[in-house]
């Protein structure tokens, strides 16, 4: 999303809008430190394999409460304002994000 979409939203607006997922944010960032420092360590294969895949199971967590919220904030006020121009544009944002999932995750 550009930047200046987000004027359009209410929730983006609001100061607290992601404020519960920055403790994730900072757990993810720790794993993914944590394997740094295993590679540079030497650490067993497994291990570092297994701290990869928490993180990326964080990450999809992350991904997951994120559309959750656009959907039930932004998607939802464009779709209650009566605002079909709103609404399309949203539509069209939901779609090209999955696009790009799709054409990620080959």
């Amino acid at each position: 999303m550009r930047k200046n979409e987000a004027q359009d939203c209410e929730h983006c607006k609001s100061e607290t809008k992601h404020k519960n997922e920055i403790a994730l944010v900072n757990r993810i960032a720790g794993q993914v430190n944590a394997v740094g420092r295993m590679i540079e360590e030497n650490r067993y294969c497994p291990d570092i394999l297994n701290q990869v895949r928490a993180a990326r199971s964080a990450l999809k967590t992350l991904e997951s409460r994120m559309l959750e919220t656009h959907l039930q904030s932004c998607v939802k006020e464009a779709f209650t304002s009566g605002d079909k121009k709103a609404q399309s544009k949203k539509i069209e944002e939901i779609i090209g994000l999955f696009a790009r999932y799709d054409s990620t995750e080959k």
